[in-house]
């Protein structure tokens, strides 16, 4: 049976995505699309790239009919969504894209994002939303934070070290290149091509937000306290992350546990050892690209991860929690090669 969504937050970057990837769902169907600020336009206005599809025009929040919706994906900017997904209907699933379900701790969010949670009662039934490992919670779950971006790329490159042993816990640094439709659509003068163009600069300092969750899922999976020092760079690029972890930890064991733990998922790839990924290989995909690359000095090595922000990274990651939600294969909509080149 199809299963209808709606999209809050469609004229951003991840609700273009979003709409992108299930275009060509075969379980799904957009049933609405919100955008308050451009409600009354339609898709082709506002993103010439999807005029060939056959899509209903945008609407506010208030504007729509729930009783057919079964999933909302609430693609909003910090600070927004909260309140947004607290008014939905009982009855609509929901995978939240922003920040504001992603921290378990109300207090730790409050703390690394400045402003009190508003909507607490749901909190304790969110689900983080990793996938690969957060599966089954994410099947029975009703509410699901979507990950950073940033996130989710080093905790493919760290998580199952952590979980294996190999790596030491103290050691972990991680240097992340990032593409620039990681800050949103919204207009902002150090986004505009000539501040962003031939050059790379780290952002987010001293200590930027997504640390916050490396800080929960590392130290869940280590199962002691776990501060990693990170450090994102905005790449002049438009799609695509690329993490350089540098652990300490022997080469051959870290390899072995990542190609162990990613054998059986099917958008995990992990690269000969020896071998680094480029972002270039995953875009606009929901592939992630995992390597391992010995140090010349002995005990030292190099872990590396690359996807795409908008798609593994966001809005493809959201639609495989969907599938996961709504019982149906979870690789539906999701095999798309990556563009190339």
């Amino acid at each position: 049976m199809t299963k209808t969504i709606a999209i809050i937050g469609a004229s951003g970057y991840t609700g273009a995505e979003l709409i992108r990837i299930l275009a060509t769902h075969p379980d799904m169907r957009i049933g609405a699309l919100c955008a308050d600020r451009k409600a009354g336009m339609t898709i082709a206005q506002v993103f010439p790239h999807l005029r060939h599809l056959d899509l209903p025009a945008l609407v506010t929040v208030d504007e729509v009919d729930w009783s057919g919706i079964d999933l909302a994906f609430a693609a909003l900017p910090h600070g927004t969504s909260q309140e947004v997904v607290a008014k939905l209907p009982p009855h609509v699933k929901c995978i939240d894209l922003s920040a504001g379900f992603r921290l378990r701790d109300p207090s730790v969010y409050e703390k690394w994002y400045g402003d009190a949670h508003r909507a607490l009662h749901l909190q304790e039934k969110a689900v983080y939303g990793l996938s690969e490992f957060y599966r089954d919670e994410i099947a029975q779950a009703h509410l699901v934070a979507g990950t950073g971006c940033n996130a989710a790329t080093g905790m493919f490159a760290i998580l199952p070290l952590l979980s294996a042993g190999v790596i030491d816990p103290d050691e972990i640094i991680l240097d992340m290149f990032c593409g620039v439709s990681g800050a949103g659509r919204a207009a902002k003068e150090g986004m505009l091509h000539s501040e962003v163009s031939e050059g790379t600069h780290p952002y987010g300092l001293p200590v930027h937000r997504h640390t916050s969750e490396f800080d929960q899922e590392f130290s869940k999976a280590a199962g002691q306290k776990v501060e990693v020092t990170f450090t994102p760079h905005l790449m002049p690029a438009n799609r695509g992350i690329l993490c350089t972890a540098h652990v300490r930890g022997d080469a051959d064991a870290i390899h072995a546990a990542l190609a162990a733990r990613y054998a059986d998922e099917p958008f995990c790839v992990v690269l000969p050892q020896g071998e680094a990924p480029a972002t270039r290989h995953v875009r606009g995909s929901n592939f992630v690209h995992v390597g391992v690359v010995a140090d010349r000095r002995a005990g030292r090595v190099r872990v590396f991860a690359a996807l795409d922000n908008l798609a593994k990274g966001s809005s493809g990651q959201a639609i495989q929690n969907a599938n996961l939600m709504l019982g149906l294969d979870e690789t539906a909509g999701l095999m798309l090669a990556p563009m190339f080149p």
